[in-house]
């Protein structure tokens, strides 16, 4: 009993009845003493740092921070990048409560077949401004769908926002649609964003598991998740009436806008595409770290 390894799901009169057909009469009190004594208690699980955490992972976490105070203080554009959680399109349970004189009735099972269709929210951060905006995808979450929603930002409100901002830092997870090995994810960067625009992009992935301590995660997505808790996805008007009408104490302003354009997951990028990137990658973790400069203007 004393041993830290054994554990039990059993409840204390369980052990008492089983004590007892032992030879030993305790009460379920007694049990619970007794279990005290040998520093036994009710315990639930408690997550840690998962296997798969990287050894360079403090390290990421310096070279992140080290980016972000060299933009801050230049006054470039940061942004963090990801998508939301995929949500079902219909009448169906959005888990959370609301006020109301009655509970709202929703479909007692979420079937994809039932669904009017899928939301895909890719969400774009500004973390100077504090402001976000999320393009609310109804085809795939590819890295075409995911580079268009970052130009469309840096269209209508970035380059208003910073005129002067030769370069943009984005933070980003390792994996998805913005994944620190995806080809596409890096050549639509180039041809889309770095090239039409001229604009140089320094983008830094966090670590494998690490991904909730990307500002998009606690900033702007948990206020999306809290202010449409309890309400069901009714339809697309209301899922982006629902992200456009979250906000916080400390301002945040959100933005959203509907995407309907297909997306194909069916795309190959050949090594002689990826090396004629203009790619900088960065001297220290070159896979989580690089620069993509423009190319010159062919027109």
């Amino acid at each position: 009993m004393g041993k830290r390894g054994l554990w039990t799901g059993k409840r204390l009169r369980d052990i008492s009845w089983e004590l007892d057909q032992l030879g030993v009469r305790v009460c379920p009190n007694t049990v619970r003493r007794l279990l005290d004594e040998v520093d036994y208690a009710l315990h639930a699980n408690r997550k840690s740092l998962s296997a798969n955490t990287s050894p360079f992972r403090d390290q990421q976490f310096g070279l992140l921070n080290h980016q972000r105070e060299e933009f801050t203080r230049s006054g470039y554009p940061i942004i963090s990048v990801d998508t939301k959680k995929k949500e079902l399109v219909g009448q169906f349970k959005n888990n959370g409560q609301v006020w109301s004189r009655q509970p709202i009735l929703v479909q007692d099972h979420d079937f994809r077949s039932q669904a009017r269709g899928m939301a895909i929210p890719y969400g774009i951060y500004d973390l100077h401004a504090n402001c976000g905006r999320v393009v609310v995808g109804t085809s795939h979450d590819t890295p075409a769908f995911a580079v268009d929603a970052i130009c469309q930002w840096w269209r209508q409100e970035g380059r208003h926002r910073y005129p002067k901002a030769p370069e943009l830092l984005i933070l980003a997870d390792s994996g998805g649609s913005n994944g620190a090995r995806c080809r596409a994810w890096k050549l639509a960067l180039q041809e889309k964003l770095v090239d039409a625009y001229q604009l140089g992009v320094t983008v830094c992935h966090y670590p494998t598991g690490a991904s909730k301590w990307n500002p998009i995660e606690h900033r702007l997505f948990s206020e999306i998740s809290k202010h449409w808790s309890g309400q069901p996805l009714t339809d697309y008007e209301t899922i982006m009436r629902l992200i456009r009408g979250t906000s916080t104490q400390t301002g945040l302003v959100v933005n959203c806008l509907l995407n309907t354009k297909p997306y194909s997951t069916d795309v190959q990028i050949s090594t002689e595409q990826m090396d004629a990137l203009d790619l900088l990658k960065h001297p220290v973790l070159p896979d989580w770290n690089y620069t993509l400069l423009p190319r010159p203007n062919r027109n």
